[in-house]
């Protein structure tokens, strides 16, 4: 017998993953071994006990519990009890007291008769499903005469019983949102489908920022239901995620950039971000400056014509910077290049009220220094003489020989002594 409790207590414990009843699973079953201590004849056995439970009230229960003990060879109990047992918690606590009391029609050997019991547990809640309970009770015998080791006696079995019950209920709990958890518990039962939600039954949020993440476009980092659960550090009504500037204020037309000059390029791709509002810019957000002389348009008055900042952007032909004039090794002889340069020239020249101009000619370090001077001099000449014939007048013009003694780069290169063979405008003066 010892061996067929074992295996039922085993058996128990490893199919007891069914539901612990509660209000709304108001019938249950127990079932479970136990201790049977026969206060008569002090003998302690083993038992077996099953019953069936119904909720009445969150405070009641009622059980019609079966109980078969084997306490002594020949001497075996069966006893029905109807018990109401007094819950002394509420169906959150981890350990639920309780107490139980009722009248029983007990069977003991050749003996019946009414009897009762009244005892106290605790309840251990498993999983929401399941419950493990532990009980003490003080049950009253019948009197009567019992056949004992082939003898007859007077006896009276009263019994103090320990058991150990596992509690299955039956039915299933009302969940009407379908998220598992019961609609008595449930404090969000409208949560749509497949949504995964808390022990509460409402949604997850896990970046608690009272959006759930379901609804979350940002479920890691706490936002604004506004912005659909992300952050926006920088308050510009766009959000993080989104924007490319979120340190900073910006527009939404900018990707959340600031446009501070209002020029239309905002300012982490414009290079020129003080632009004067108002002026038109190019597509780095720097002022347009069409003729390139260093005014911008908006504040130049004649931005076709390239002119100083001191004349407010136009021309003032009192200075003009002339290219330099280069020359072939050994030559004197003016390129096509050098020709068109000295047309434009000479063009500004004749139109000018008074000019004044002086020409420098310089060689490279190859030759002596005396035919250097000479190849020099005729290189000026070549330009002078090129600027008569344009029709320039010879009082206002000049120039100048050096030979190798002043070059513009050291003559360390080929490529540099290319540079040295040059004529250059040291004067160019004009007035219109």
């Amino acid at each position: 017998m010892k061996k067929f409790t074992l295996f039922l207590f085993a058996l128990v414990l490893t199919f007891g993953v069914a539901i612990g009843q509660t209000s709304e699973n108001k019938w249950a079953l127990g079932l479970g071994p136990g201790i049977d201590y026969n206060l008569e004849n002090e003998n302690t056995g083993i038992l077996a006990d099953f019953y069936i439970s119904r909720y009445l009230s969150p405070r009641f229960d009622l059980m019609l519990d079966n109980r078969l003990s084997f306490d002594d060879p020949g001497v075996d109990v069966f006893n029905t009890l109807l018990n109401l047992r007094l819950k002394l918690y509420n169906e959150d606590m981890a350990v639920q007291p309780y107490l139980f009391a009722g009248p029983g029609m007990m069977w003991d050997n050749m003996e019946s008769g009414v009897n009762f019991d009244a005892g106290a547990g605790l309840k251990f809640p498993v999983s929401p499903k399941t419950a493990l309970f532990v009980s003490a009770s003080y049950v009253k015998g019948i009197d009567g005469t019992r056949e004992v080791s082939g003898m007859g006696a007077d006896v009276t079995d009263d019994h103090i019983m320990v058991t150990s019950i596992l509690e299955f209920s039956l039915g299933k709990a009302k969940d009407e949102d379908g998220d598992g958890v019961s609609d008595r518990k449930d404090e969000c039962p409208g949560t749509p489908p497949g949504v995964q939600v808390d022990e509460k039954g409402c949604p997850i949020d896990t970046d608690g920022d009272g959006v759930p993440d379901y609804k979350d476009d940002c479920p890691n980092e706490p936002g604004t239901a506004a912005l659909n659960g992300c952050p926006d550090k920088d308050g510009d009504g766009i959000a993080d995620k989104d924007d490319e500037c979120p340190d900073t204020p910006g527009l939404a037309k900018f990707n959340g950039c600031p446009d501070t000059d209002e020029d239309g390029v905002p300012d982490p791709k414009d290079k020129c971000p003080d632009t004067p509002k108002g002026c038109p810019v190019d597509a780095d957000g720097c002022p347009l400056d069409s003729d390139g002389d260093g005014v911008i348009d908006c504040e130049d008055d004649c931005p076709s014509q390239a002119g100083p900042a001191s004349n407010k952007g136009c021309p003032d032909w009192s200075e003009i910077s002339i290219p330099t004039i280069y020359f072939d090794f050994d030559s004197d002889n003016l390129k096509p290049e050098a020709t068109a340069e000295l047309d434009k020239l000479a063009d500004q020249l004749n139109a000018a009220k008074e000019y004044d101009i002086v020409i420098g000619g310089h060689t490279c370090n190859i030759g002596t220094d005396s035919y250097n001077m000479t190849l020099s001099e005729k290189r000026a000449q070549a330009v002078v003489k090129y600027l008569l014939k344009k029709g320039v007048n010879n009082a206002y013009v000049g120039s100048n020989n050096y030979g190798e003694s002043k070059p513009a780069v050291p003559n360390t290169t080929i490529s540099n002594k290319q540079k040295n063979r040059r004529a250059e405008f040291e004067v160019a003066k004009i007035r219109k």
